[in-house]
């Protein structure tokens, strides 16, 4: 069997690839494209195509697709076979340059949030160069944006490639002010999005089917064993698990992606996949291709992978560590503190910058993580609350506090310091996160933001905090640059930016009521704990100005993505809805009723023979009112589910599903998980949590 450096990237048309079958000059014009955002010229698209099919054809291709990301949250692709007749029944294979670089596909039956009219049933997709083409199932897949027949864009790669340029066009610009011969080409940021899963036995799973239709478990009494005893953390990999690990690293490593970390998370049956840092788009393709390899693996080994973040009640639920970097093309992290002063006053610059930049737009960083399956993650069980902080440690906030008030700071002592670029401290390197409660905390060298659901692309919070970032880094510009004295500027700068955004940095317990007190009523944050009640800051004025500023989003691509956000959320209660109403009926109360029969009948039995039957009566009577609080449980919630669709505008509707079907439900749930909990496990109609959570061995 070959090494892993010897099959990594097999399935990739990687830097290696192009730099072996591409022309010389081809593949620095390519270059040059891919790392300068220069144009790409149809000649050299050409030329690239062809050697993209021959690769692709020799690794046993048949079809290319145009793989990309529309506003459904799941990857799309349409094949398409390289064969071009040329007459007597013959054929080619062929892949042209216009068709690498453009493809068209019917938009009809993606979301669009009002950007498509109906008669507009075309979209259309356009090569993204800075993400490699890889090979799935025999097909070479392109990594592209997806926009409408009017140019709006209905995927969610376009909007972060602008992000990424406004960032870098603002960072540049700062750069440039500390060192104005500066030989920085671009400035990109670099992402590591953790991923965590539950994994559970398939049969197990086949007869769930609340997890088929909705990704996690509507009923389900508690078992008397989770995560108390911290055990599953690091613990020991089942043999089955590690199988599966194995192959899934594998695949990913054929594909290119660097799958790296690997190991047992909090709860039972929860484990966590990390990758390397990358660009942050590359990044993002890979996300998407790592779930659908995870799950894909997981059916071989006759396994289900559960992406959901809830997928079970009362026990951790998964998210996505989205670690975020800030990265010149010449390797150097912007975010890493210096050995010189003035490498440390950038350092800080950037620094405030994101503390600016996520007090300014706590709104929609907590709006880029908005689902109805992370609105039941947040708040609890490693899960960060749903008011955004930032987590910067004892040491690094009591450097800023130092510059804040002009103080030297000293781990042993504080003496009075004239504020300046050549006295800054020299800064800690090791400063990393000791909270796992902050949504928002500085680990290093770089932030870990955690408030992502685990199903989430991460395009989303990406854009909103590149964009949020690239406005603080061009306010920033704007003001030195206008500066007479630089240092006098920038130190002025970097103290009015702390006092003046030092209400989001907080480094207790963000689990504390007391913390949400405060967070709330004294420092004036954001407690949005429903997606309902977050979005609607989505269309605030200053929210919409700064993505029109920056060109990300028009404010039409704005208001659609209000739209779809919205509709994916009460379609997905809905379906959660029918299906438990559907499963109380047709399974859990059935079942009740025929182990209440049973009951009695073994009540009646013993009385015949004088035997005490106290406690056969009370059960009877028990599973009898709770036969009856399920029966008109469904009901109410069945009633309450047609109410609300009779609601036309999506923000009525929104909040008449988070307030009446999810109540609803929570409240038929109770009754439900309680009568499992006094029901016999031969009579219950599926899987409990302790076989879910504990059925992989």
């Amino acid at each position: 069997m070959p090494s892993v450096t010897e099959y990594f990237g097999c399935l990739s048309f990687d830097d290696s690839a192009m730099r072996a079958r591409l022309p010389k000059d081809t593949y620095t014009s390519l270059k040059r494209t891919i790392d300068e955002g220069k144009s790409l010229d149809i000649n050299v698209a050409n030329i690239v195509a062809n050697a993209m099919k021959d690769w692709a054809i020799e690794k046993g291709c048949t079809h290319y697709t145009h793989w990309f990301q529309p506003l459904s949250g799941v990857t799309a692709e349409k094949h398409d076979s390289f064969i071009s007749p040329i007459g007597d029944g013959k054929i080619i294979m062929e892949f042209s340059g216009k068709e690498l670089v453009r493809g068209e596909s019917d938009a009809s039956s993606f979301p669009s949030g009002g950007l498509r009219a109906t008669f507009e049933a075309r979209g259309y997709t356009a090569w993204d160069p800075t993400s490699y083409a890889f090979i799935k199932n025999k097909t070479l897949c392109i990594p592209t944006a997806f926009c409408s027949y009017g140019g709006e864009a209905l995927d969610k790669k376009t909007p972060l490639l602008r992000s990424v340029d406004a960032l870098n066009r603002q960072a540049k610009r700062i750069l440039k002010l500390f060192d104005p011969n500066t030989n920085v080409a671009c400035v990109r940021p670099s992402v590591g999005p953790e991923q965590e899963y539950f994994l559970v036995d398939k049969e197990l799973y086949d007869r769930r089917r609340d997890l088929i239709f909705t990704g996690r478990t509507l009923v389900g009494a508690r078992p008397p064993k989770t995560q108390e005893m911290e055990d599953h953390y690091f613990g020991s990999i089942k043999p089955r698990v590690e199988a599966y690990m194995q192959e899934l690293d594998e695949e990913l490593w054929k594909l290119g992606i660097l799958a790296k970390t690997r190991h047992n998370e909090a709860a039972p049956a929860q484990h966590e996949l990390a990758p390397i840092f990358t660009q942050v788009n590359i990044s993002a393709d890979h996300n998407q291709l790592t779930m659908e390899v995870m799950q894909k693996v997981a059916r071989k080994h006759n396994l289900v992978c559960l992406l959901h973040e809830k997928p079970f009640a009362g026990v951790a639920g998964s998210g996505k560590h989205n670690n975020w970097s800030l990265s010149t093309n010449t390797g150097i992290n912007l975010l890493t503190p210096g050995e010189t002063p003035y490498e440390n006053a950038q350092f800080l610059l950037f620094l405030v910058a994101v503390v600016q930049a996520v007090d300014d737009y706590q709104d929609l960083l907590r709006v880029s993580v908005a689902t109805a399956g992370n609105d039941h993650r947040l708040g609890a069980l490693e899960a960060p609350p749903a008011v955004v902080s930032i987590f910067l440690g004892d040491e690094l906030t009591a450097i800023l506090d130092a510059l804040e008030s002009g103080t030297h700071y000293d781990p042993m002592e504080k003496t009075q310091l004239k504020l300046g670029v050549h006295t800054l401290p020299k800064l800690p390197k090791d400063a990393t996160d000791r909270n796992r409660t902050s949504p928002f905390a500085f680990t290093g060298n770089k932030f870990e933001f955690r408030m992502l659901g685990s199903s989430n692309s991460i395009s989303d919070p990406n854009t909103v905090l590149n964009t949020a970032v690239a406005e603080s880094l061009r306010q920033f510009a704007d003001k030195l640059e206008a500066a007479e004295d630089f240092d006098t500027a920038l130190n002025n700068l970097i103290r009015d930016t702390i006092r003046a955004h030092k209400r989001i940095i907080f480094n207790g317990n963000g689990y504390d009521d007391a913390w949400i007190r405060e967070a709330n009523e004294e420092r004036g944050l954001l407690n949005l704990r429903s997606t309902p009640d977050c979005l609607p800051y989505m269309l605030s004025a200053k929210n919409i100005k700064l993505f029109a500023d920056h060109k990300v989003f028009t404010e039409a691509e704005v208001e659609s993505r209000y739209e779809i956000t919205l509709e994916n959320y009460c379609k997905t209660i809905h379906i959660e809805a029918a299906t438990m109403v559907d499963m109380v009926r047709k399974e859990i109360l059935p079942a009740v009723m025929a182990y209440t029969k049973a009951v009695c009948d073994a009540g009646l039995s013993q009385k015949t023979f004088g035997v005490d039957t106290s406690y056969e009566e009370e059960l009877a009577s028990r599973l009898s009112g709770l036969i009856c609080s399920m029966r008109d449980g469904a009901a109410g919630l069945e009633a309450a589910v047609e109410k609300a669709e009779q609601f036309r505008n999506v923000t009525d509707k929104a909040f008449a599903y988070k307030e009446t079907i999810c109540t609803g439900m929570q409240s038929l749930r109770e009754f439900c998980d309680t009568a499992e909990t006094f029901t016999a496990s031969a009579y219950w109609p599926f899987p409990t949590y302790d076989d879910l959570l504990f059925g992989v061995r």
